[in-house]
This record gives structure tokens, sequence and C-alpha cells, in this order.
């Protein structure tokens, strides 16, 4: 993989979030000392330098109760859940409600995505959301037991993160729309990830019945991309996500003997989320502390702000040359309600950062050996996808319709 440059993300405490959630208007008795809103207007302005049209798009919010505890207990379950052969994998996910969006069945699959619909309240006080499944994760002494509580407990603690940010984004933009439209959804997706190593695609051929184990081990390898995950932007409003968990498979006589792993540091130092950014015409690495979460501006956030807010173009990069190194995460979605109206105004889709982005991408297509040349083949356009009027249903499905088609892979414009 070529060297890019590393970008540290400004990392905003939880503690200040929640304070600026419930900041008062000025002229309020309650109100900071000057002194104080001095501070927390300083933050305002991070947190706007970073997810605006000038910034990358995403921040990192650290210090969240529970949150390292139950990062530490959740991720390492991806890896085990996508090694267990299909059929106690299966009755395991039904126990817990839980599914995939991908064929599990498939071995040469690169990543391993356990998926459920988190439900909210509207009414509730997002401070209470992450108390409200403790109480069926205490004393729970088996790992795949707890997975439904613990997933469920992490993802709304991601969930009050994203909803408090949205307040204080609405707060300094002017208007109630982001936080609105998430609270009139009520639901978000959480995802378990497990990035494949090349040696889990082993463990899985050795676990299927087959005749053609050496052929199909064979063709994983050369199949093997240098990404993860390809570039895209998430079409929600905000995507909050942990810092990911690194695990090393042990590997004897060059086979790896068991679906566990050790948790390791990054080989790089770095997260290997990657994004392009426009400012800089150039892929930056994304690095930022394992106990943050990191949060990153979708496409109905962008429209929703008018361009105040700006989505990141992302992927996830694959380490060279360690075939026993997988990547866990979780993720949660936070997005409209389906039939929110996506209505532009006076926010031409064709000013937006995201078609300047693509357009700044595109013009570099005839340069060599610059990293964005193939991005703009892979990422459709905006325009292209979004329609004045559209519901977020709609626009979800030609946008998923676009970059997939009917193939189920990510189109080679």
């Amino acid at each position: 993989m070529e060297e890019f440059e590393t970008l540290e993300l400004y990392e905003l405490h939880y503690s200040d979030l929640v304070a600026l959630s419930f900041l008062s208007p000025l002229d309020d008795q309650s109100s900071p000392s000057s002194e104080n809103m001095e501070y927390l207007e300083s933050v305002m302005y991070k947190i706007m330098k970073n997810l605006g049209p000038s910034g990358p798009g995403l921040l990192a919010i650290n210090g969240v109760p529970n949150a390292s505890e139950l990062r530490q207990i959740l991720l390492p379950m991806a890896r085990k859940l996508a090694l267990l052969n299909n059929e106690d994998r299966k009755r395991v996910l039904k126990d817990h409600g839980l599914g995939s969006d991908v064929p599990l069945k498939n071995v040469d699959r690169t990543v391993s995505p356990f998926a459920m619909q988190l439900k909210y309240n509207r009414d509730l006080d997002v401070g209470s959301l992450c108390n409200a499944n403790r109480s069926g994760i205490e004393g729970c002494s088996s790992e795949i037991e707890n997975l439904g509580n613990v997933f469920k407990e992490l993802g709304h603690c991601m969930i009050e993160v994203g909803l408090r940010l949205a307040r204080v984004c609405d707060k300094i933009i002017g208007g109630h729309e982001l936080e609105q439209s998430l609270l009139e959804s009520c639901s978000a997706k959480g995802r378990l990830i497990h990035y494949h190593s090349l040696l889990d695609n082993v463990i899985l051929q050795a676990l299927k019945d087959t005749r053609s184990k050496s052929r199909t081990s064979k063709n994983s390898s050369e199949k093997c991309s240098d990404l993860w995950q390809q570039w895209h932007y998430d079409y929600g409003v905000f995507t909050v996500l942990t810092a990911p968990m690194f695990m090393f498979a042990p590997v004897i006589n060059g086979c790896s003997q068991s679906c566990d792993g050790k948790e390791c540091s990054s080989p790089s130092g770095h997260t290997y989320l990657q994004i392009f950014d426009p400012n800089k015409n150039s892929v930056v690495m994304v690095k930022a502390s394992s106990d943050s979460f990191i949060v990153q501006v979708g496409e109905s956030g962008d429209i929703l702000s008018k361009g105040k807010l700006r989505a990141t173009l992302h992927s996830v990069s694959r380490p060279k040359n360690l075939e026993n190194l997988s990547r866990e995460t979780f993720v949660v979605f936070l997005q409209p309600a389906w039939s929110k109206t996506l209505t532009l105004y006076d926010f031409a889709v064709e000013n937006t950062s995201l078609n300047g982005e693509h357009a700044r991408v595109c013009n570099e297509e005839n340069r060599s050996q610059k990293p964005s040349s193939d991005i703009g083949k892979l990422v459709p356009p905006l325009c292209d996808r979004l329609k004045d009027g559209m519901t977020f249903a709609e626009f979800s499905r030609e946008t998923t319709r676009q970059y997939y088609g009917s193939t189920g892979l990510q189109s080679k414009r």
C-alpha cells in the first residue's frame, strides 16, 4: 500500500459534548460563566472546523461512560461469529435477534457484518440511553450469551453520542433539522463487522465440506484487494463507529490453529480507515485513540445542513503481507425516517462539497500515479442519485442501486 499522510482526529470529550447539548441561551440566568462560555464556544468552533466544508468531515469523541469496557467485550465476538460453522452461527444470530446483509455461506467473503435495528423512543432523554440495557449484562458468564445485550448497550451509547452531536450542530447552524430528523426515525442500524484476514478464509474453507479446498483457498488469495471496503459515502446523517480492534491469529506450520485470536496493536499505528480529503486532493489515513468513538458525516447530514457539514468519502485499506491480521469494529448508522423528504431549497446539488469533491477526483483521472484516479470511477456522483423531493427511502435505494447494481458489487464506473 502506498504511504499516505496520517490525520490524527480532533478529540471531543464526552463531558464537553454533554455541556454543549444542554447549553442554555445566553440571556438565560443559568447560562455558563463568561469564562466557561468562551471555552465552549472554542469547542463549537473546533467541531465545525472538523465537520464543516473545510475539514475532514469527521472527529473523535472520548470519555464516553462504559464505552471502553463494552468495546473490549463486543469486538472480539465479531471474529468468533464469522468463523463459526453456518448452522451454529445461524442459531446464535437467531437467539440474539441479529442478521447479516452479506451471504455468510460465501467462504471467499472479505467481511462478515452482523446487524440489528436499534430502536429508541423519540421522547426519551438521550442521557438515559446508555443505561437502557445494563441490567441484562451484569452477571452473565458467557460472552456469546451476552452478545445481544452488549450489542444493544454499546449501540445505545453511540446513538446518544450521535443525537447529542446533532443537537450541538443544530445550535451552531441554526434550527433543529438534524436532531429532529433522527428523533423522527427512532431507529438506527448497528453493525458488528469482522474484516477477514487471509487465514480466516482458509479456516472457513476447512469448515466447509467441499472437494476443492486447495483451489478455493488459492483463489481467495488471488482475489485479495488492497481494500477491505471500497470507496463510498455513507448516506445517513452520522455514522458512529468504535476505533477498530486488530486481532492476530496464532499460526503453526503455515496454518491458523484456532478460531480465537489475540488483540494486537495496529501495525501502522492508524485505524486503516482512509478518507479522500478534497482540500488536499489526496488520500489521508485516519488515526484515533483506541477508546474513542469516530463520528463521520453522511450525505443526508450534508443535505439537511445545506452544506454546512461535509460528507466523508472513505474506504478501509488492508495491510500488506499480514495474512493473519483481522480487524474488528462496531458501527451505528444514524439516519432520517424513511419518509423524510430531502428538499434542496437553495442548496444546489452541483455546488455541494460532495459533487465538488467528485469533480476534483475526476479531473485527476489522466494524471499518473494519483491515488484519486480510481476513486472517481467507483463513486457515483450525488447529482445522479438525488432528485429534489425524494424521500430518504428513495434516495437510499437509488444510492444502493448505483453503487452495487444487480450484482451486489460496487460499480466500476
